[in-house]
């Protein structure tokens, strides 16, 4: 093949006319980021419906020199799925859920399959698959294990790759690995599976996994506190861990400009405390027993809390239509903030014990820098992935105030460095964060990584310009 002409004919060959998208004004979902912050371009967009053709189309653009953009529900945050000249290959059409073995405590699906999909399966097999995330509706689980997804139950159930025992990958090469294994015990070598989790499709295209399943939550609690500060929303989390052991479910906390913006902007949001308090902090504790009183346990938790005046307000769901709407408030965040004005993200994390002292020195860093700023702090208090977003002031630009990310950006990442931390905790790399990558990871990991990249990807043909900064 010596033009992009006969690439996509013997693409065509192979996949037929509905597995293949040429048209620019069709295509225009695929390149285009969700938030419009990245906007790429592509040859064609290849849809395969089987891993026999997923395995084709790798070995037809890599003959031809043609660099493949893996793509699962385009939800990425950081430009990760975004090509720029490369095939994208959507898996979208790979979308059955292939088997749920309630004993094993496995389900075995596609990488197209959506994440709301599969939740609903292991509910009909009563079971439970814990990835919970906002875009759960149309994010593709390919996508989720590929940035090692994270959401709201890792403080129980870990982030995506812990939820996985096998993988089934295309390589470089159009070669088929099936590790696509539902063991639990499989001493056997290399962990090969733990390669391509969090790859962000750089090393290999997930096509099928082996997902782990888990006793289905017949009880629940949930209750919101108001608190003084992170100090004490820490102190609260740190009672619900030591009374409530594996039955804390997911710990969310809110600065109070958050819980502002929330009930500004969407409507059922509203949160059901009197007055207003530094921090909010959303508790959720679940038990496979039906009759497990976890609203007694809540209430011993807060308690304590209340008691040690850690928790200034709190109330604890009484219904389930309750508890969707302290749901409602945590989840209004992101949706509010976006109309609020310019916003500067961070998706950074830190040990736990340390969440506090970092959003006091990442806020005096980002208002010294700019005088005004208002400071979006949420996310997952539990296991210390705070998203520490930025919304403009009043009175700034909104263009003047989002030329300042890179500066910001590397301001917050320092101060989350400094505390030993991540400036990327479930978000990924992609294209956004590999000036970072360069300027935070040690010459040793980054050489290590690029072996890696080197062995299973020679022709740099999986997801160029991704991840992996260049060499200087």
């Amino acid at each position: 093949m010596n033009t992009t002409a006969d690439l996509i004919e013997a693409l065509r060959g192979v996949l037929g006319d509905p597995g293949l998208i040429t048209d620019p004004g069709a295509m225009a979902g695929y390149v285009e980021e969700q938030r419009g912050l990245y906007r790429g371009n592509a040859p064609a967009v290849a849809r395969p419906a089987s891993t026999d053709e997923v395995a084709r189309v790798v070995k037809l653009c890599a003959d031809a020199g043609v660099g493949i953009v893996p793509l699962g529900g385009n939800t990425g945050l950081v430009g990760g799925g975004i090509a720029d000249g490369q095939v994208v290959l959507s898996l979208e059409r790979m979308n059955k859920i292939l088997d749920v073995d309630p004993v094993n405590a496995t389900m075995t699906v596609e990488a197209g399959a959506i994440l709301a999909d599969i939740q609903a399966a292991a509910d009909a097999a009563d079971a439970y698959f814990p990835l919970s995330l906002g875009a759960e509706g149309s994010c593709r689980i390919g996508g989720n294990l590929s940035t090692n997804a994270g959401g709201v139950h890792v403080v129980r159930y870990g982030a995506a790759r812990d939820l996985v025992l096998g993988l089934e990958v295309v390589l470089a090469d159009g070669r088929v690995w099936d590790g696509l294994t539902a063991l639990r015990k499989n001493n056997t070598g290399y962990n090969l599976k733990a390669l391509f989790l969090g790859a962000e499709g750089t090393l290999g295209v997930i096509t099928r996994a082996v997902l782990r399943l888990f006793p289905k939550p017949r009880a629940k609690a949930v209750a919101l506190a108001g608190c003084g500060s992170f100090d004490d929303a820490l102190q609260l989390l740190h009672a619900a861990q030591r009374l409530a052991g594996d039955a804390l479910m997911a710990c969310e906390a809110m600065n109070g400009f958050s819980v502002e913006l929330a009930e500004k902007h969407v409507a059922g949001a509203a949160s059901p405390l009197e007055g207003r308090h530094e921090c909010y902090v959303l508790l959720e504790l679940g038990a496979a027993d039906a009759k497990a009183d976890l609203g007694a346990l809540m209430e011993e938790v807060l308690t304590e809390a209340f008691e040690a005046t850690a928790v200034e307000d709190a109330v604890i769901a009484q219904s389930g239509p309750q508890a969707d709407g302290l749901w409602r408030l945590r989840e209004a965040v992101p949706e509010a903030q976006k109309l609020e004005g310019g916003s500067i993200k961070h998706d950074v994390s830190v040990p736990v014990s340390k969440t506090p002292e970092f959003i006091r020195r990442a806020s005096e860093a980002v208002q010294a820098m700019i005088p005004g700023v208002r400071v979006v702090a949420f996310g997952h208090l539990g296991d210390g992935n705070t998203h520490f977003n930025l919304t403009q002031p009043v009175d700034m630009d909104k263009q003047a105030f989002l030329e300042r990310w890179h500066e910001v950006n590397a301001r917050v990442h320092d101060v989350a460095a400094e505390l030993g931390g991540s400036f990327s905790a479930e978000h990924g790399i992609g294209r956004l964060k590999t000036g970072e990558m360069a300027r935070l990871k040690s010459a040793v990991e980054l050489d290590l990584m690029r072996a890696v990249k080197n062995a299973l990807d020679p022709l740099g043909i999986f997801n160029p310009g991704k991840v992996l900064p260049p060499r200087k």
